[in-house]
């Protein structure tokens, strides 16, 4: 009898594990979890643009403003972006440009995605694999429903706070 307790309260103790899931409570609750991003997004047509003998203003202009720049690496700027959403993997990329004075030396960069790779890799899709529809058909525009018509108030409005009268600007 008391095998067949402690075999019994194992299964229900493991059951109660199975619900709870990482990040849901008992399996049906899971609560918000926001995209982080951070940094500076750099796709290949904006590496495409900076090249060797740039000034540091040409490669601000075309990139953006570093997210890391270092008083004692004052010729090295990075520009890192990372970003976080919940069921999908972390995505963290990382681009060097090295100058030497006011000169861009060199940029030191992975693979970069395109922008169109990159908006996809980010786009939020419905469960069907589609983007979410954002305008509704012509069709569905018909079947909405005519707003109430609101009677045009033609009359003057009434004159708020104290009338008061000014002295002119200009002497005369």
């Amino acid at each position: 009898m008391r095998l067949l307790a402690a075999a019994a309260a194992a299964a229900v103790l493991g059951g109660c594990e199975s619900l709870q899931s990482e990040g849901s409570l008992l399996g049906f609750v899971t609560p918000y979890r926001i995209d982080i991003v951070q940094g500076n997004v750099v796709t290949k047509e904006q590496l495409a643009l900076v090249h060797p003998g740039m000034s540091r203003v040409q490669v601000r202009d075309v990139l953006g403003s570093p997210l890391l720049t270092d008083l004692f690496h004052a010729d090295r700027w990075d520009y890192v972006f990372t970003i976080k959403r919940p069921g999908t993997a972390p995505q963290r990329r990382s681009v060097v440009a090295l100058f030497d004075g006011d000169k861009l030396l060199r940029i030191e960069a992975p693979e970069l995605p395109s922008e169109n790779e990159f908006v996809a890799s980010i786009s939020r899709t419905s469960a069907s694999g589609r983007p979410p529809v954002l305008e509704l058909t012509p069709e569905q525009r018909a079947a909405l429903p005519v707003p109430p018509k609101v009677a045009a108030d033609t009359s003057e409005p009434e004159a708020r706070g104290p009338a008061r009268a000014y002295p002119p600007l200009e002497p005369n």
